[in-house]
């Protein structure tokens, strides 16, 4: 085969071997999912292809051990993971040599970086059945379903479909995660011990073998002892540095790729980096997904739904999200699905890239008409933000807000933590244009509400606080943080050059910009009351429900970003007064104190966003983003409360 130049031949794998696994998905789309040349003896590929894989195949070929006359487990676990974890396939391509193989010289190339292999955590010191039973019971399951009996039997349908293109995305973020994930889980599966169940179920929860309750602290034996911070979007060879510097170098509308959320950073076979489209990289399930829109879109009778699906499908398979995006903000429809690549959590090196997930849920019309007052008061809401003229902006549109009631979740939305609403698309473009959707989780919000918050209040909050605590305030907040996100700074200069907030501010930016939500929720609510158009009597109970949310949120962690910006609120709150330690150990507010404390901060992190100020971004959070001992012995009180749920998606009924 031809890369870059030079002509490498593999005399004794046939073209389909090639393409299956070393290409895998890349070059199926030149050479067909059949290329039948089981004769060729050599084998040239264009130079335009994309090889992600090569270099981890070459190492395993080299590796492999053709006379031992054992089983090829081991080897088929090596290819299952060079081919992207289809387990079929790996079985199958390992019969394609003429001989068999113990593997282990195999898995040790494909089993991760040098780095990745030393760091490995020693089988003793992790928890047994028992523990991660407790672990588990740390969320609280909730059976999660819609009412969908008065959607016409085609709308069902397309609905099933939808579910079933979710569960695409669950395997893509997997991936992404950390490239061993597919493999790990292949192993967990085999393993028909108690603890190997445990050790499975608490996979599954966490997407991965680092535990998202206890600042990613690995669980299983094998993986590495620090979940990467690059994900799977960059090398696990490479540093954040070699990744910075070699962005630089590259022109410009080749930087703009590279730090855009659709690509991935490959190492090519001839060690220098390139960028490999989200189209390529996952080309064998977005294939898969977006045949499912397809077939949704054909089956529903609503115009924007259709519009929307058959443009994601198709985003899915060329890498340009933008026109799917206008459509997914165009929807109108009693089903809303959101589906495909959006936070940026997962790269924690910069920031850059999205992970795929997906919300199919139906819409609560009820409950969203009553919340479309809120839409018109975006602008005036931006006119009056405490900070400098130049930083404020005027909007695209109206902005859509939707309630909605989960059916499934799947990928980065159904891990961990689970998210109570979102504000989508973060394409800078789209909201320039159009705004951006604010998508209430209703069932979501009422589960945390009553197996999380009112728990925890009882515990963190003096009396007269806990009486305050309300789901209208906890929801209402909620709505308001989303709505926040889509206001102040998006698209700035910093440095003498044109750039957004969430390039400039790099790995700080996700944590900072929860925290910037968070606190003007809170400035636009006071607002909101002020002008009438919430009631007088949430005054005090918003903020009462919010320092007890608050306490919710740093039991994620503070190696999390919702974590992190919420210790930078509380830390800044307590330190000026607003939030007072009782002798006790409970917390209340200060209702003298509070509205201007939160005005103030709303003005500090909006003027560091608009400045592209990394340093001071870096700074505060350094300082505030960190957990103290008062708060920590609170905390340490709520080990019998739940930290989150743990839903079960009821979406067998759903006709095929």
């Amino acid at each position: 085969m031809s890369i870059g130049g030079k002509t490498i031949f593999f005399r004794f794998m046939s073209a389909e071997f090639l393409c299956a696994v070393l290409l895998a998905p890349s070059c199926l789309a030149a050479y067909g999912d059949r290329s039948k040349e089981p004769g060729d003896s050599a084998m040239e590929l264009p130079e335009s292809v994309v090889l992600p894989q090569a270099p981890r195949l070459a190492g395993a070929v080299a590796s492999q051990d053709r006379g031992s006359g054992s089983d090829l487990t081991g080897f088929q676990a090596a290819l299952m993971d060079a081919r992207g974890g289809d387990k079929t396939s790996a079985e199958v391509l390992s019969r394609s040599f003429d001989g068999s193989s113990s593997g282990r010289g195999m898995l040790a190339a494909l089993g991760g970086s040098d780095a990745d292999q030393k760091s490995r955590v020693p089988e003793d010191g992790f928890p047994g059945r028992e523990a991660l039973e407790a672990m588990g019971r740390q969320y609280a399951p909730v059976e999660i379903s819609a009412d969908v009996s008065k959607l016409p039997r085609k709308e069902r349908q397309a609905l099933a479909r939808m579910v079933e293109a979710a569960k695409i995305m669950d395997s893509i973020f997997l991936r992404q995660v950390w490239n061993g994930n597919e493999r790990l889980k292949a192993e967990l599966m085999k393993d028909k011990t108690s603890l190997g169940a445990a050790r499975l179920a608490y996979f599954t929860k966490n997407m991965g073998p680092w535990d998202a309750l206890d600042n990613n602290k690995v669980f299983i034996p094998g993986a590495p002892a620090q979940k990467p911070p690059q994900a799977d979007f960059y090398p696990a060879d490479a540093s954040k540095e070699e990744v910075e510097a070699w962005i630089a170098a590259l022109p410009a509308a080749q930087q703009e790729q590279a730090r855009g959320f659709y690509t991935t950073v490959r190492r090519g076979p001839d060690g220098r980096l390139m960028l490999v489209p989200y189209s390529q990289e996952y080309k064998a399930e977005l294939r898969s997904a977006a045949a499912l829109l397809n077939d949704a879109a054909a089956l529903t009778a609503q115009p924007t739904l259709r519009a929307f699906l058959k443009a994601r499908a198709k985003a899915f398979l060329s890498n340009d999200y933008y026109a799917s995006e206008v459509a997914w903000m165009e929807l109108d429809s009693t089903l809303e699905p959101t589906i495909g690549p959006y936070e940026v959590y997962q790269d924690q090196w910069f920031n850059y890239k999205a992970a795929f997930e997906a919300n199919i849920t139906v819409r609560d019309d009820a409950e969203t008409a009553k919340l479309r007052q809120f839409s018109s008061r975006l602008q005036g809401l931006e006119d009056s933000l405490p900070i400098p003229e130049d930083m404020k902006n005027k909007l695209g549109g109206m902005a859509p807000i939707r309630v909605v009631n989960v059916v499934y979740n799947g990928g980065d939305a159904n891990h961990g933590v689970q998210a109570a609403a979102f504000n989508l698309p973060n394409d800078e473009r789209v909201i320039k244009e159009k705004g951006a959707k604010r998508v209430m989780l209703k069932n979501i919000q009422e589960a945390k509400f009553e197996k999380v918050l009112l728990p925890i209040s009882k515990v963190v909050l003096a009396k007269g606080d806990q009486e305050l605590v309300s789901f209208d305030a906890f929801f209402t907040h909620i709505l308001m943080h989303e709505l926040m996100h889509g206001l102040g700074p998006h698209e700035i200069s910093a440095d003498g050059r044109k750039t957004t907030v969430r390039q400039a501010l790099q790995d700080s930016y996700s944590a900072l910009e929860e925290a910037k939500a968070d606190v003007s929720g809170l400035w636009a609510m006071q607002q909101l009351i002020d002008q009438d158009v919430l009631p007088k009597s949430m005054e005090k109970t918003m903020y009462s429900t919010f320092l007890a949310s608050s306490f919710r949120t740093l039991r994620f962690g503070v190696h999390e970003a919702h974590g992190k910006g919420q210790a930078l609120q509380l830390n800044t709150f307590l330190d000026q007064g607003a939030v007072v330690l009782n002798e006790d150990g409970t917390f209340s507010v200060d209702y003298s104190k509070i509205k201007d404390v939160v005005r103030d901060l709303v003005r500090d992190l909006m003027v560091i966003e608009g400045r592209g100020d990394l340093a001071a971004a870096r700074a505060m959070l350094a300082e505030r983003g960190v957990i103290r001992p008062a708060v920590q012995a609170r905390l340490d009180l709520l080990k019998d409360v739940p930290i989150d749920i743990a839903p079960r998606y009821d979406v067998e009924g759903l006709p095929r």
